[in-house]
C-alpha cells in the first residue's frame, strides 16, 4: 500500500488511520514520516483499541516529536476534513462493509483519496479444504471478490476506483504456531460455525488434520494462502442527481459553493 504513495501527488495535509491498532503501527510510523507536517486521526471503533494505539504511538515525554510534531487527534474526524484514510485489513472484517464504505467517503474532502487492503476469495483455501473434509463448519466466511469491492466503491460516491491482488503463502513449524497466527488475524465471523466450545479431543482431531498439510518439498511445514486485495479511489465533486424533487445536504452544498 505504501509503495502505490509513490505514485500520487496529493500531499495530504490531515488524514485518517482507520483502525490503526489492527491496521499496524509500524505503518503508522512510516507513514508519519513519509507525511511529516500532516495532522493525524486515530479512528477505533472500541475504546480498548483506541487507548492501545494512543498508548503506543505516543511519544515519550522526553522525546522532541512529543511537542513539536504535527497534531494528533483521536476519534472520528469531522466530515470532509481529511485528504487520506488509510485503512488497513479492515473490510473483510465488518459485517457492514458498505457502511464502513461511506464512513470513509463521509470523512473524506473533495479530490482525496482512500487507500484500504483486505483478504480476498482464496485467503485459506487449504484450510477450508481440511474443514470440508473433516465435515466441520467453515473455519472463516467468505470473502469478497475485488471486482465486488470496486462495484461498490462506486455505489459508495467514489470515482476512478482501482483494485489489485497478490496471493501470499505462509508456512509454519507447528499447528500451535499456525493458530496463533490466526487468532492474531481476526475471528471466525461465519455464521454457520460452531456454536458452542471444542473439547480437547477434536482439538487433537484439529491438530492432526493440519499435520496432514505438511508438505514434503516445504521441509514438512504447514501452508497456507492468503489473497490480499488492494483498493484506491478517488471522493469526487458531489453532483446533483437531475430529477423533478432533488435533496442536497448542507455540507455537499458548500463543497459545490466552493467550486
Amino acid at each position: 500500500m505504501q509503495e502505490r504513495l509513490d505514485f500520487i501527488k496529493l500531499q495530504p495535509q490531515q488524514w485518517a488511520h482507520w483502525e490503526p491498532l489492527r491496521g499496524g503501527l509500524q505503518a503508522h510510523q512510516a507513514l508519519q514520516q513519509r507525511y511529516n507536517r500532516a495532522e493525524v486521526w486515530l479512528t477505533s471503533a472500541c475504546k480498548s483499541q483506541a487507548d492501545a494505539a494512543q498508548a503506543a504511538l505516543k511519544a515519550s515525554w522526553w522525546q522532541a516529536a512529543r511537542w513539536t510534531g504535527p497534531r494528533v487527534h483521536h476519534g472520528l474526524p469531522p466530515e470532509g476534513s481529511v485528504q487520506m484514510v488509510w485503512a488497513n485489513m479492515q473490510l473483510h472484517a465488518s459485517a457492514q462493509p458498505q457502511e464502513l464504505l461511506q464512513s470513509w467517503h463521509r470523512a473524506l474532502a473533495v479530490d482525496g483519496f482512500l487507500m484500504f487492503s483486505c483478504f480476498g476469495p482464496d485467503t485459506l483455501r487449504e484450510l477450508r479444504a481440511m474443514y470440508a473434509h473433516q465435515g466441520w463448519p467453515q473455519p472463516a466466511h467468505e470473502f469478497t471478490d475485488m471486482h465486488d469491492w470496486g462495484d461498490m466503491l462506486v455505489q459508495a460516491g467514489f470515482a476512478e476506483p482501482v483494485m489489485d491482488m497478490e496471493r501470499i503463502t505462509l508456512t509454519y513449524e507447528t499447528p500451535e504456531r499456525l493458530l496463533a497466527e490466526l487468532r492474531e488475524l481476526g475471528r471466525n465471523l461465519n455464521t454457520q460455525r460452531f456454536a458452542g466450545l471444542r473439547g480437547r479431543r477434536w482439538r487433537q482431531q484439529l491438530f492432526d488434520a493440519l499435520m496432514a498439510l505438511a508438505k514434503p518439498e516445504e521441509a514438512g511445514r504447514l501452508s497456507l494462502s492468503f489473497e490480499i486485495v488492494y483498493g484506491h479511489a478517488l471522493k469526487p465533486m458531489p453532483r446533483a442527481k437531475v430529477t423533478p424533487e432533488t435533496e442536497i445536504g448542507l455540507a455537499q452544498m458548500r463543497q459545490m459553493l466552493r467550486r
